[in-house]
């Protein structure tokens, strides 16, 4: 039974987690909010994570560990919510370290400000050894999302800073088996209830690397951008009167299954109207190409080629700042590729009228080597110089 007494239940998901669990658990211990429980689910985990948790819970009775078998981050979340009965819920991750003052901040926010009905924060990047990279993950406004977007504009919180009202959280159904992407998704339908913010204030350490989720591997880069644009389709379907979309486990292993970005667009696709299929061929793209601003994988020469034609069939009916954001992004991600020496992938990104921006791009990051006047000269003198 949950101490009737806690205002915060914190809900923290661990699968191997040994190598960071007892100091992203510690993180919570120390929190200057004291009236807390730790509820860590322990989702079959086959290293030390267990013994670590039945140490640390023994000498902390805040700390409750649930253990199940294996079923991935969602089932996680949703057996740990029924433990849950605090006024509000705290997410943490298993491998990130939240500052002393992290949930008093946000609880005393949401207490000041009672049609906010969830909380996130800034977060400094680290690494895998738990240094500091430099850059810190600033986000804007929920409340300037839009389902509409190109790519969907999302009202994102950092998950592992995710504070909520608890009532709000059951009203909005929980979490959904929208893989990759079940936070976007709780955060489309946790909107219908209330404002959501992010406070202007750095409450976290969030680590980066490969082990991480999202940045796992291009093939769940590929999941993530289809499954955030579904999530978006998923709140217009609500925001319309519509029959929402099922995210059941079936749709889940098909998109696992697919191979190859436009297998995954197909899979994403099953069930939705021909409207809707087209944005999520083109957004599913523009997102894609997102991801590879800052996670750990560039697109393979499959999904430039996919990415280039989704958006020319796409950018006509785009407003024309939109349309030169994006062009931006493939011009940029095209010089990523060039200065890594991938140049027939770079190739496959590209159409003639962009060339001559990539080729300012590229000059830039590793000056006009002889790679990139083939390059050129293969595109053409025309495209060079800028003519469609």
């Amino acid at each position: 039974m949950s101490d009737p007494q806690h205002s915060v239940d914190v809900l923290i998901p661990a699968y191997n987690a040994a190598a960071t669990i007892e100091s992203a658990v510690a993180s919570i211990q120390r929190q200057t909010l004291a009236a807390i429980q730790i509820h860590v689910v322990d989702d079959g985990s086959t290293d030390e994570t267990p013994a670590i948790l039945a140490r640390m819970a023994a000498a902390d009775p805040r700390i409750r560990v649930h253990s199940k078998a294996n079923g991935g981050i969602v089932h996680a979340l949703n057996h740990g919510l029924d433990f849950c009965e605090a006024e509000f819920l705290a997410r943490h991750d298993a491998d990130d370290l939240a500052y002393p003052e992290r949930l008093q901040t946000q609880v005393e926010y949401l207490r000041a400000h009672p049609d906010v009905i969830a909380v996130g924060a800034k977060a400094r990047h680290i690494d895998q050894a738990g240094e500091p990279v430099g850059t810190v993950a600033d986000l804007g406004s929920p409340d300037q999302s839009d389902p509409d977007h190109i790519p969907s504009r999302e009202p994102y919180i950092i998950h592992p800073l995710l504070t909520v009202r608890r009532e709000a959280l059951r009203r909005a159904g929980g979490y959904r088996y929208v893989v990759h992407s079940e936070d976007t998704d709780l955060y489309w339908r946790l909107s219908a209830e209330g404002r959501l913010e992010n406070l202007p204030v750095i409450l976290a350490d969030y680590r980066l690397h490969d082990g991480s989720i999202s940045g796992a591997s291009a093939a769940n880069g590929r999941i993530m951008a289809v499954s955030s644009q579904l999530a978006g389709l998923s709140a217009r379907r609500r925001r319309d009167g519509r029959t929402d979309i099922e995210f059941s486990r079936d749709r889940l292993a098909r998109l696992k299954a697919a191979d190859g970005m436009a297998a995954v667009v197909a899979a994403g696709a099953e069930g939705l109207d021909e409207d809707e299929r087209t944005y999520l061929r083109r957004a599913a793209a523009a997102k894609l190409l997102e991801l590879t601003t800052y996670r750990p994988y560039d697109l393979t020469l499959e999904d430039a080629a996919f990415v280039r034609q989704a958006l020319a069939d796409g950018l006509s009916g785009v407003p024309d700042e939109r349309r030169r954001v994006l062009e931006r992004h493939v011009k940029g991600a095209a010089a990523r590729l060039a200065a890594s020496g991938k140049w027939k992938i770079a190739a496959a990104l590209l159409t003639p009228r962009l060339v001559p921006g990539f080729l300012a791009r590229t000059a830039m990051r590793i000056g006009v080597p002889k790679g990139l006047h083939r390059f050129v000269q293969r595109r053409g003198t025309r495209a060079a110089h800028g003519s469609s």
